[in-house]
């Protein structure tokens, strides 16, 4: 048996780590005594170094218990699921060091700093809308287009123009987004709304959704030099084109938020 002190020598994991690898129910040790000391199975390094490795790939911990279980066959998607995450993490890294470093040139005085966004005030017309509305993660997003797509075609209605994501939180959360997947369609029924005329502060975005919130940005700068106008409904994100047959540098995404003049 290995004290802990031992366990944490040998595995360069501090005790205090270790012990909270015991609270999260990762790792407990083999027996603890009645003096509260606790000693680890010499066995046990190799559970320590697989908890060790997925923490290294970024995995939370409060996610790693489950995997400790699987066999390599069942393990090998998520690796390869994580490998996905981690190359779109890398995009969004690659591109926000592309924008401070264009923004420090700009500080600098050594370049005039560009945007692709240009602002328009458009009259959005009222549009015949089938939609669905939920509580949901971003996460989540494509499986719930997905869902619209299938229950529109459960109701047999045929598209007639973009899809659309309105966003109803009274505060922006990841994790619990209230939105609202609409389809613009062609036909009347039960299930189908009338999606009113309203003037809109809108700019046209290219490029992966990811990058969306420099175009938010762009509204945002906006409306702080034009506060004769305010915000009087939910923003809404208007996409051109189907993400999975249109190369990502080619996606059109349309950005608008609902003003009035006060």
């Amino acid at each position: 048996m290995l004290t802990i002190g031992d366990f944490s020598r040998l595995s360069r994991v501090t005790p205090r780590m270790l012990r909270h690898y015991d609270a999260l129910g990762l790792l407990h040790p083999e027996v603890v005594g009645d003096n509260g000391y606790r000693y680890y199975r010499q066995e046990q390094l190799s559970d320590l170094v697989k908890i060790q490795w997925l923490k290294g790939y970024g995995f939370p911990l409060g996610e790693i218990g489950p995997l400790l279980e699987l066999e390599d066959s069942r393990l090998l998607p998520i690796l390869r699921q994580r490998r996905l995450d981690l190359y779109r993490e890398l995009d969004i890294r690659k591109a926000l060091i592309h924008q401070l470093e264009a923004d420090i040139l700009h500080m600098e005085g050594t370049m005039m700093i560009e945007t692709p966004y240009h602002v328009v005030l458009i009259q959005d017309p009222e549009q015949k809308v089938f939609s669905i509305r939920e509580t949901i993660g971003t996460d989540r997003y494509h499986d719930f287009f997905e869902r619209l797509f299938r229950e529109a075609a459960a109701r047999g209605l045929t598209q007639a123009g973009p899809i659309q994501m309105c966003y109803h939180d009274e505060a922006f959360n990841p994790e619990h987004s209230d939105v609202e997947a609409q389809m613009v369609v062609a036909q009347d029924g039960p299930d189908i709304k009338i999606k009113p005329a309203c003037l809109c502060a809108a700019v046209q975005h290219r490029g992966a959704y990811e990058k969306l919130h420099l175009a938010y940005d762009a509204l945002c700068a906006w409306l702080a030099e034009h506060t004769e106008y305010r915000i009087c409904g939910p923003a809404m994100d208007r996409y051109f084109g189907d993400p999975d047959n249109t190369p990502v540098d080619q996606l059109e995404t349309g950005v608008l938020f609902p003003v009035e003049k006060v």
